[in-house]
C-alpha cells in the first residue's frame, strides 16, 4: 500500500472538488450513473481545467503543447473566435479559440 503524509490532503481535496463541481448537481441513479459522471469529471479536470497551484496550466497535456503564454499587449480576440466545449449536459464548460 502507497503511503505519504500529504497524499491525504490531496486526495481529499480532489473528491471535494468533485463532489462540488459535479456530484452536487445530480441525484445519481445507480452505480452505473456515478460511473458514468466521474470518468467525465476526470477528463475535464485533468485535460481542461486550469490549476492555480501550476500556474493555469493543464494537468494533463495530451498533444504536447503546452499554453501560450499571455502577453500584456495582447488585444482580447473577439466572441465569435472563442468556441465552447461542454460536458454533463452543459454543467463543465471549455472555453477556447477557434483556428482562424
Amino acid at each position: 500500500m502507497f503511503r505519504s503524509p500529504n497524499t491525504v490532503a490531496y486526495v481529499e481535496r480532489f473528491i471535494h472538488t468533485l463532489q462540488q463541481e459535479s456530484l452536487d448537481y445530480f441525484v445519481a441513479f445507480g452505480e452505473q450513473h456515478v460511473n458514468h459522471l466521474v470518468p467525465e469529471m476526470l477528463v475535464h479536470y485533468h485535460t481542461k481545467r486550469p490549476h492555480q497551484s501550476k500556474n493555469n496550466e493543464l494537468l494533463d497535456v495530451r498533444d504536447g503543447k503546452k499554453r501560450a503564454k499571455k502577453s500584456k499587449d495582447a488585444e482580447p480576440s473577439p466572441m465569435s473566435g472563442v468556441g465552447c466545449r461542454q460536458r454533463l449536459g452543459g454543467l463543465l464548460r471549455h472555453y477556447y479559440r477557434k483556428a482562424a
